[in-house]
């Protein structure tokens, strides 16, 4: 499999070389991204510098980018990596891309919900742009364009899992175990086999009445599934701790996404159902502590303008099926966002408000923002992510209140 991509690579490099008359260009932008704890002692919580670059080169007949980035962060570490590298190869009807990149599917905003071919990086929760929180893939991705109608299918061969937040880090996820667990990755290793690669289809159909899309997929889950130990005292039963063995499971999905304009109206939806997902459970006749469960998880959206002001609000729902009791997940989770948006003083002046609301836990993350166009290519971001509640997937990071800034320049 190893020398069968590398010979891939190498035709595909290529045949980029042999076009004629090739134009380049390279862009990119350096940052940096500061933010504030509000709570005490008001220390640090991010600060980042970034170097973004994307060169691309080709003809008309084929293409390359290459995106690099560099993270340094604040305690002197760097980080760096490839966002991006992939050949584009265009023919009449069809286009081939091989390589490493982002993959972006569905309508909702802020939202993962038919979302699943590109892992994301959630080691600072949803605190970066979106951009960043999806990760690139290695895949061939074929597109067939036929009119109104695409058709798209997408083969990984080597899974990448998402990123998750370190072990004491302020965005670790609350456990809701009586003691400190144990962390046991024996089970995380997924070897680069056949049987262990990925493949994704989606039918797009783009009118001027109704943009609709379907799509399905057999894949690991790039969300790991933690299989609970748990280690009993034999004569007094009492708990003496807890290991927890993160493990990648396949699961297949089938969904689709519509938009419609209607009048000054335009109306979104995106559902998706997963099937054979594994939820934990706290049931001592479970030893592995995981139960498999089918799962639907949906939205629906309105946009709409007022005034000047983009207006949105979704409404999204979690639904595990075949429910039993001492799952830890609840059967529905019901969230709602919020988004008000105006431009000011020819669009170099932006006020934005964003907010995710958990219906049933009454937790919120609120995200005001304001973005300033100095000049051409120079922008100065300020904003606040203020968390509301003390439970929930908001609420439990209500200590994690900040202020930002952020300072831009691209080139």
């Amino acid at each position: 499999m190893k020398h069968f991509w590398i010979t891939i690579s190498l035709f595909l490099w290529a045949s980029i070389a042999l076009q004629a008359q090739s134009n380049y260009s390279l862009n990119g932008y350096v940052r940096n991204f500061t933010a504030l704890g509000l709570s005490e002692p008001n220390e640090f919580a991010i600060g980042q510098n970034t170097l973004d670059l994307t060169l691309k080169g080709g003809s008309s007949r084929a293409s390359f980018t290459v995106n690099p980035f560099l993270y340094h962060y604040y305690d002197n570490e760097l980080e760096w990596g490839l966002r991006e590298a992939y050949v584009d190869l265009y023919f009449n009807n069809w286009d081939l891309r091989v390589g490493k990149q982002q993959i972006i599917w569905g309508k909702a905003e802020g939202v993962f919900i038919t979302d699943m071919v590109a892992p994301k990086d959630l080691r600072l929760f949803l605190m970066p742009d979106f951009e960043e929180i999806r990760m690139g893939v290695t895949a061939v991705k074929l597109n067939y364009y036929r009119g109104m109608h695409s058709f798209e299918a997408v083969w990984i061969p080597f899974f990448t899992p998402t990123l998750m937040p370190e072990a004491g880090s302020m965005w670790t996820p609350q456990m809701p175990f009586p003691v400190q667990p144990r962390w046991d990755y024996s089970l995380a290793q997924v070897d680069r086999t056949l049987e262990n690669s990925e493949l994704f289809f989606r039918y797009s159909l783009l009118s001027s009445y109704i943009d609709l899309e379907w799509m399905g997929g057999s894949f690991l889950y790039d969300d790991p599934m933690l299989s609970v130990q748990k280690q009993i005292d034999p004569l007094s039963q009492q708990l003496l701790g807890i290991t927890l063995l993160p493990e990648y499971k396949r699961v297949n999905m089938t969904g689709g996404s519509f938009s419609l304009p209607i009048a000054d109206w335009v109306v979104r939806g995106e559902a998706a159902y997963y099937q054979g997902r594994e939820f934990q459970i706290n049931n001592p006749e479970v030893p592995s502590g995981l139960s498999e469960h089918d799962f639907l998880h949906y939205m629906v959206g309105v946009d709409y303008s007022l005034a000047g002001v983009k207006l949105s609000a979704q409404l999204i729902q979690e639904n595990i099926l075949d429910y039993q009791s001492g799952l830890v997940k609840p059967e529905t989770r019901n969230t709602m966002t919020f988004l008000a948006r105006k431009d000011f003083l020819r669009e170099r002046l932006w006020l934005e408000l964003f907010t995710y609301i958990g219906l049933d836990e009454e937790d919120a993350l609120i995200r005001p923002k304001l973005s300033y166009l100095f000049y051409d290519g120079v922008e100065f971001v300020a904003g606040a992510n203020l968390f509301a509640g003390n439970q929930g997937q908001f609420g439990q990071y209500e200590s994690n209140d900040m202020v930002y800034f952020k300072l831009k320049y691209s080139f």
